[in-house]
């Protein structure tokens, strides 16, 4: 039997040819790379001389704030940090 580019119906014909698509452009898994990529995040806070906190808060606060923010057009940070500060100049 003759194989034929377009047959699908012998799938085992075509178990080793290779697929067509994207090929991998870091050999990393993509675990490894959201591990790195955060280790780099955390090196580029340092630097710039920030510092990480972390808090939790009912939903409705947590809601509140994306609001804020979506109509300040800042980030859910930068609105926590602006109102921390003023709270601090008082």
């Amino acid at each position: 039997m003759a194989k034929e580019a377009t047959d699908r119906t012998t799938i085992d014909l075509f178990a080793n040819d290779k697929r067509r698509g994207r090929p991998r452009s870091n050999p990393l898994s993509r675990s490894q790379q959201l591990k790195v990529n955060k280790r780099n995040q955390i090196q580029r806070d340092k630097a710039n001389g920030l510092k990480r906190i972390e808090l939790k808060v009912s939903q409705d606060l947590y809601d509140a704030l994306n609001e804020q923010a979506l109509a300040s057009n800042i980030s859910r940070s930068q609105l926590i940090e602006f109102i921390l500060q003023q709270q601090i100049e008082c």
